[in-house]
């Protein structure tokens, strides 16, 4: 039978043929990925206000509250690469569904939990299938929309929506708290995550795969999982207990033996989990570390500005939540201008760009004073921060996933996952322990002396990323197969 206009157009997303426009089962497509990464992106921050109202409800000790977040991101990390590199052996739209199942189970577990080895077992599976369909769902995404301009407009929604995301859940959780229940945190999920799962099968179809599968690398999937669980265990550890304590110590350092193990797995097995070409395109490997620093950065600035607005201005934790959504319009801004700078300038000019906004919005903040009469600064800074940070993150996912095989966009995308979820983990506990370590004392005056050197830090490591992208994707080309789609060169 024919193809339709509309399915011609359609089918020419996954033949490296670039459509026209945004088809409307196209648009339906970008509609249903997004809702659930940002859903994804809302469980990242959506507790923070609330858990020590959990812990009061539960019966948490308050030295455990910190495990209702850890238990989400050991998993969320630590398993991240290996479900990526199983989407793309065993089908994308099979783990994406399965993944929100999982996580309407976990939700709804979570929400009716009555003690904390209940909440700790939905946080488990929370992070379970966040890294099996955040993965799932960008190279579903990637591969429904081919190289060029319209991948790079759903890498800016979907880079936008997710940066949203976790400015929505800081305020959404401090409203559902006060106004509701923290329960009402977890049970938002599930219709969400049902709506998708009901609309998905009929309008998603499965990426097709390779007639000569290769196995799962086991061994490689056990070092690389159990490595980045202990690395991500040691850095949030680091918080808590400081970077020289043993519990901070022993898991690092296996992490970092473990994943040594894992490098040399893949030299020598025939079909690696992570293929060592692909580690070794310069695009993927400097765009990834641009990537890792911008997570890392504003995601900790965040936390910094949290424990400024309460505890030098004296906001409570739902005022200084809602004082963040200045931050999120600005990453509504950059994610939607970005696909337009990365068409005109190329996603390396992008990527030095945003960095550079970022650094200088960062650096603003060092003129933060003990009053609040400062907070206009404050609103100015982190708007442009938020849109400088959010040029560099699609440009990262533009740079990360550009010139691969379609076969390969599930291990480029989780890899680019990986390195959201490892940021996400380990910027906290860095600033943290710098600006604890830079306090002269515990009153506002005090905090805010450790707070400036923590954002002094901040600052510097954004334009160490900026160096990096300068130095090391000078001659990045995009290579491309013949006769498809060739972007612009960064």
């Amino acid at each position: 039978m024919p193809l339709t206009d509309t399915e011609a157009a359609d089918t020419s997303a996954g033949t490296g043929t670039s459509p026209a426009g945004l088809t409307p089962r196209l648009r339906l497509i970008l509609v249903l990925l997004l809702a659930a990464q940002f859903m994804l992106a809302v469980d990242f921050s959506i507790l923070n206000v609330a858990l020590p109202v959990i812990g009061e409800g539960l019966g948490f000790p308050l030295a455990h509250l910190q495990w209702i977040a850890t238990a989400f991101a050991l998993c969320a990390a630590g398993f991240t690469l290996l479900f990526g590199r199983v989407a793309d052996l065993f089908g994308r739209r099979r783990l994406f569904l399965g993944g929100l199942a999982v996580l309407a189970a976990a939700s709804l577990l979570g929400g009716l939990a009555q003690n904390p080895e209940s909440l700790i077992t939905a946080r488990i599976f929370q992070g379970l299938a966040t890294a099996a369909v955040t993965p799932a769902a960008l190279s579903l995404l990637t591969t429904s929309f081919p190289e060029g301009p319209l991948r790079e407009k759903a890498l800016g929604l979907n880079g936008a929506l997710m940066s949203a995301g976790f400015t929505t859940g800081a305020i959404l959780g401090g409203l559902l708290t006060d106004l509701l229940s923290w329960r009402w945190a977890f049970f938002i999920n599930v219709p969400v995550a049902l709506a998708v799962l009901l609309t998905a099968p009929t309008v998603i179809k499965e990426s097709p795969r390779s007639a000569d599968r290769p196995k799962l690398d086991l061994p490689g999937a056990v070092t690389v999982t159990l490595g980045l669980l202990a690395t991500v265990l040691g850095l949030t550890q680091a918080g808590d207990h400081g970077w020289t304590a043993q519990p901070t110590l022993l898991p690092l350092t296996a992490g970092a033996a473990l994943l040594i193990l894992f490098y040399g797995i893949e030299r020598r097995v025939s079909a690696p989990l992570v293929p060592l070409t692909v580690l070794g395109r310069r695009s993927v490997a400097w765009g990834n570390i641009a990537g890792l620093i911008a997570f890392l950065t504003e995601t900790s600035l965040v936390f910094l500005l949290t424990l400024y607005l309460q505890e030098v201005l004296g906001f409570s934790p739902l005022t200084a939540g809602l004082s963040f959504g200045v931050l999120g319009l600005g990453t509504v801004i950059g994610g939607s201008a970005a696909p337009k700078a990365i068409a005109r300038l190329g996603s390396r000019p992008t990527l030095i760009t945003g960095g550079l906004l970022q650094a200088l919005g960062t650096a603003a903040l060092l003129g933060l004073g003990p009053d609040r009469s400062w907070l206009w600064l404050l609103l100015l800074a982190t708007f442009a921060g938020g849109v400088g940070n959010m040029l560099v993150i699609v440009a990262f996912m533009v740079t990360a996933t550009s010139g691969l095989p379609d076969h390969e966009q599930g291990l480029a995308t989780g890899l680019a996952t990986m390195t959201q979820q490892i940021g996400i983990t380990m910027g906290t506990p860095i600033m943290s322990a710098i600006a604890t370590a830079a306090m002269p004392a515990t009153d506002a005056a005090g905090v805010l002396d450790g707070l400036k050197v923590a954002v002094a830090a901040n600052a510097a490591v954004v334009l160490l990323g900026v160096l990096t992208s300068v130095v090391f994707l000078r001659r990045i080309r995009s290579a491309v197969a013949p006769g498809s789609h060739r972007p612009r060169p960064s």
